[in-house]
């Protein structure tokens, strides 16, 4: 790598990334690169031209729900616990309420350290979530299907000491990074209708906020299933999922919107609002 400075062209600077980010760089790098400083670090920019796979028809889905307890819960069952992240969170903030106290300058660069050093921590767990996801859906043939999670912060009602939790949680940078791993991988990916995934019930499709009696069970008071609760919002993503592909890959004629559709539903980002699918958890 060479840059210019005051001084003229300086050749050869060394840098150094992960095996996968410097095989991009070498295939794929087009035009000028940047080197900026963040945090007291030195970092490189480099645009790359990658050419999208095609994507391929998935045999069936993946639905992920995301949440605060657990940060990503499939629709096979896989739980992605926050625990870990919740107790580092606490702790930091723990720390930045101990500098905001002294009020010092070496109190304030510190506090901007940390906040920094937070956000990278909780950017490495939702790379390693996604990057897992991901992989699985792509031995399996399957796609990805998330929650249209637009709002959320003002949908959901939470008690005061989860509020500060929710509105510092990654949960679109977690969508994000399944987003741009899956089309990278030739991964269908889709967003589905938020609505009543936690309240339906996937096997009769009885709807009622009754069917989760607490934040982590559900039990359907029409046919009695029962299962935890992320992993009901995982199947009903996936069954919405299921039909918003039919939906957007059959050409039909203009029509007025269907029951049950809702939005302007495309192929790279659906939003559906029901399901027909029947499936046990």
């Amino acid at each position: 790598m060479s840059i210019w400075t005051v001084d003229g062209r300086m050749r050869g600077i060394r840098f150094t990334g992960s095996p996968d980010q410097l095989k991009v760089l070498a295939e794929y790098r087009k035009g000028e690169s940047d080197l900026v400083q963040r945090g007291g670090k030195w970092f490189l920019i480099a645009t790359c031209d990658l050419p999208d796979p095609e994507v391929y028809e998935p045999s069936d889905w993946i639905g992920v729900d995301r949440g605060i307890v657990n940060l990503a819960t499939t629709s096979d069952g896989t739980n992605y616990q926050g625990r870990r992240l919740s107790r580092y969170r606490r702790w930091q903030a723990r720390k930045r309420a101990e500098l905001q106290a002294k009020g010092t300058r070496s109190a304030r660069r510190r506090l901007a350290g940390r906040a920094c050093k937070e956000q990278r921590h909780a950017t490495q767990v939702n790379h390693r979530i996604s990057k897992e996801i991901v992989s699985v859906a792509q031995r399996t043939g399957r796609g990805i299907a998330v929650e249209e999670l637009g709002g959320i912060r003002e949908r959901v009602r939470l008690r005061r000491d989860q509020r500060g939790t929710l509105s510092s949680w990654p949960f679109h940078q977690l969508g994000q990074h399944l987003a741009y791993k899956a089309r990278r991988a030739g991964v269908p990916f889709l967003e589905v209708d938020a609505a009543y995934t936690s309240q339906r019930c996937p096997r009769c499709g009885h709807t009622e906020r009754a069917n989760r009696p607490d934040r982590d069970h559900f039990r359907c008071r029409r046919c009695g299933l029962a299962g935890p609760a992320d992993h009901v919002a995982g199947v009903n993503v996936r069954n919405r999922a299921r039909s918003a592909w039919v939906f957007v890959t059959t050409l039909v004629p203009h029509q007025p919107e269907q029951a049950g559709l809702q939005g302007d539903a495309t192929r790279d980002r659906p939003v559906v609002g029901g399901s027909r699918e029947r499936d046990k958890v």
